[in-house]
């Protein structure tokens, strides 16, 4: 059985922020609680690769975890300096997802 897991290119949009572009075949929760708990793993993630949040509030009407995961929302997190391409590796583990950075969507 394949495990189940959340994969996003992070796309820098300069002046703005990042948004995830999810890859084909990729499992995006439903469930509020599960939404909630893979936003904080990515944010975490980010954190750990060097992503910094910058000083610009999130629209909360706009910028809302459900619309990150979709890729419909720039969220206000600036890459490190040496970034490049970077991928959003979530393995979704049962609603206790683990994540991190990594160059490639393996």
């Amino acid at each position: 059985m394949t495990a189940e897991r959340y994969v996003a290119r992070v796309v820098e949009v300069p002046e703005r922020g990042i948004k995830l572009e999810t890859v084909e075949g990729a499992t995006v929760p439903e469930a509020p609680t599960e939404v909630n708990l893979l936003g904080m793993a990515i944010a975490l993630a980010l954190g750990a690769a060097g992503y910094r949040h910058h000083a610009e509030q999130r629209d909360a009407e706009l910028q809302t975890l459900d619309a990150l995961l979709s890729g419909e929302a720039v969220m206000p997190w600036k890459p490190a300096a040496d970034a490049g391409t970077a991928y959003l590796v979530c393995d979704l583990n049962g609603g206790k997802p683990t994540c991190e950075v990594r160059p490639t969507a393996d």
